[in-house]
C-alpha cells in the first residue's frame, strides 16, 4: 500500500513551496488536484522553456498531479471548490497574504463543516507582525534571513543557486501535512498548520545567528571552504582542484601522518587545535596545496580515499546529471509531459516495499473535466462551466 494512498489534496499552489509539498505528496500516493487559472495556469509554467518547451521548474515539482482549471473568484468556482473540500483531507494554499481566507477557505472558516481537514497555509512573513502584508520572493527571503550576506566571495555576497528558501518552506509544509495526517488518525481531528518562508530559513540560519550573537563576528564568506572547520573546503591540485574535509583529531593526525607525510604539523602549535588551524587557515592551507601541487586531482583523490579522508568533486548540474552513483542505484525513471518523456529522479525517501509514483505532468486543465464528473457535474453542466469561464 502506498503511504499516502486515498489521501486527496486540494492545492491552491503556485511557483515552487507549495507545489515541491504537494508533487512529495503525490509521489507518496496522495491524489493531489491542482487548482490552476483558467487560460494561464501556474505562473510558474512561463518561468523558462528549457525541457522540450516546457519549463523545467514545472516539470520538476508536478508530476503525478492531476491539473483543474478553476475561477475561484466566481460563484460558479468557489462552488466546485468546496465540493471539492468536502472529500479532501488536506488543503494546501501559498496564495497572496489574506486571499484564503477572502475566498472563505481559511482554517477556521472550514473547520464546522470539515472538522477533519488539514489545512497548510504557506506564507512569506508568517500571519502577524509589522511585515505580514509584504510579499515574498524566495531572493527576497534569502536576503530578509541573512543567507545572503553569509554567501558568495568575501568580496561580494550571493544568493544561493537554488530556490533554497522555497524548498526549506515547502520540505517542512511536507513534514507538518504528514505530522497532522499521523495525528488526525488517532485523534480524529483536522489541524491548521503553517509555515513561514523566513522561519524556514531563520531555523537553518541559526547557527550564523548564534555565532554573530554570542561571539560577535558573523561566519565569513568562503566560497569553498567551511567557516568553522579547517582543513575543509577547495584546494588546488597540479591540474585542477578537489574538495576535502576532515571532522576530528582522529582524521588530522591521520592526514598529516599518512597524506602529507608530515606527523609533524600535527602537532605543530600553528595547527595543533581546531581553533589553531581556523585561526592559520591561510598558512595550513598554502602548506597543503604546496604538497598537492606536485599531485593531479585524481591522484590526490585516490591517495584521500585510500587513508578514509572524506573528499568529494566539484560537479555541475550536467556532471549530477550523469553521475554514476544515481545510475548504479537505478534511480532514474522516465515520465510522460504532454511535449514526450522526460527524466526524473527518484525522490530521496525509499520505501523498501513501495516505489514513488512518479506520475505524470500534467498540461493546464488536463483532468478538469474528469473531476468535475467525478464530483457529479453533467456532460450538459460541465460544458456550461466552460463556456461562463469558471472552469
Amino acid at each position: 500500500m502506498r503511504p499516502l494512498e486515498g489521501m486527496r489534496v486540494v492545492a491552491l499552489e503556485h511557483a515552487v513551496a507549495a507545489p515541491l509539498c504537494s508533487r512529495h505528496l503525490a509521489d507518496l500516493g496522495a491524489d493531489v488536484i491542482k487548482i490552476e487559472r483558467p487560460g494561464s495556469g501556474d505562473f510558474a509554467r512561463d518561468y523558462d522553456n528549457y525541457v522540450n518547451g516546457i519549463c523545467s521548474h514545472f516539470i520538476w515539482l508536478n508530476r503525478g498531479k492531476r491539473s483543474v482549471t478553476l475561477d475561484v473568484k466566481t460563484d460558479s468556482g468557489r462552488e466546485i471548490l468546496m465540493r471539492l473540500l468536502a472529500g479532501a483531507d488536506v488543503l494546501l494554499q501559498n496564495l497572496a497574504p489574506g486571499a484564503a481566507a477572502r475566498l472563505g477557505v481559511g482554517y477556521e472558516a472550514l473547520k464546522p463543516a470539515h472538522p477533519k481537514l488539514v489545512v497548510c497555509d504557506i506564507s512569506g512573513y508568517g500571519e502577524s507582525g509589522p511585515m505580514v502584508r509584504k510579499k515574498a520572493y524566495d531572493l527576497l527571503i534569502q536576503a530578509e534571513s541573512g543567507l545572503i550576506s553569509v554567501t558568495g566571495s568575501p568580496e561580494e555576497p550571493s544568493r544561493v543557486g537554488i530556490s533554497i528558501a522555497d524548498i526549506a518552506t515547502g520540505m517542512y509544509a511536507l513534514t507538518g501535512i504528514t505530522a497532522a495526517l499521523l495525528r488526525r488518525a488517532r485523534t480524529g481531528e483536522g489541524a491548521n498548520v503553517k509555515v513561514a518562508m523566513i522561519d524556514a530559513l531563520g531555523e537553518w540560519m541559526t547557527y550564523p545567528m548564534l555565532r554573530h550573537a554570542y561571539a560577535g563576528t558573523p561566519p565569513p564568506r568562503s566560497p569553498t571552504r567551511h567557516p568553522a572547520i579547517a582543513p575543509y573546503g577547495s584546494h588546488r591540485t597540479k591540474d585542477g582542484s578537489i574538495i576535502f574535509g576532515l571532522q576530528n583529531e582522529r582524521e588530522w593526525v591521520t592526514f598529516c601522518t599518512d597524506v602529507l607525510r608530515r606527523p609533524d604539523v600535527a602537532t605543530d602549535p600553528r595547527f595543533a587545535t581546531p581553533h589553531a588551524r581556523r585561526e592559520n587557515r591561510d598558512e595550513l592551507t598554502a602548506l597543503i596545496e604546496n604538497f598537492f601541487s606536485f599531485l593531479t586531482s585524481a591522484e590526490v583523490a585516490d591517495l584521500l580515499e585510500r587513508h578514509g579522508i572524506a573528499n568529494g568533486r566539484l560537479n555541475d548540474p550536467l556532471a549530477t546529471w550523469n553521475h554514476e552513483q544515481f545510475s548504479a542505484r537505478d534511480k532514474w525513471r522516465e515520465i510522460q509531459t504532454e511535449n514526450g518523456p522526460v527524466r526524473a529522479l527518484l525522490p530521496p525517501f525509499e520505501f523498501g516495499d513501495f516505489e514513488a509514483v512518479m506520475g505524470d505532468v500534467p498540461s493546464i486543465g488536463q483532468h478538469t473535466d474528469q473531476v468535475l464528473g467525478e464530483l457529479g457535474y453533467s456532460a450538459s453542466e460541465i460544458a456550461a462551466l466552460h463556456l461562463s469561464g469558471a472552469v
